[in-house]
């Protein structure tokens, strides 16, 4: 088995206490419905700045990240799926991608 990062792209903030505390709610179960394959929950990220050659902008591209978990899964479509069920969808996409150990 590997691990894979499901990386988080879009989305949005809940606009009130209430809202977060649903989404909050949405989260947790799909990450205890994971089980041992859920890893790593992660955390959302705050605004990013890309380091190039040619210097740094305050941005994080066309597609910033937003977040990120790390799952254990025999290949990737197996995490795939995972992903498929992630509250991540309902706004935002997810990037899905072997992590390499060295």
């Amino acid at each position: 088995m590997a691990n894979y990062v499901l990386a988080y792209h879009g989305g949005k903030m809940p606009d009130t206490p209430e809202e977060g505390a649903k989404v909050m709610e949405q989260w947790n179960i799909w990450i205890k419905g994971l089980g041992d394959s859920m890893v790593d929950p992660g955390n959302p990220v705050g605004k990013s700045k890309t380091v190039s050659a040619n210097g740094i902008s305050n941005d994080g591209g066309s597609n910033p990240l937003s977040g990120f978990s790390i799952v254990k899964a025999e290949s990737i479509d197996e995490a795939i799926e995972f992903a498929k069920g992630c509250p991540q969808l309902d706004g935002g996409t997810i990037e899905v991608a072997e992590i390499i150990e060295m």
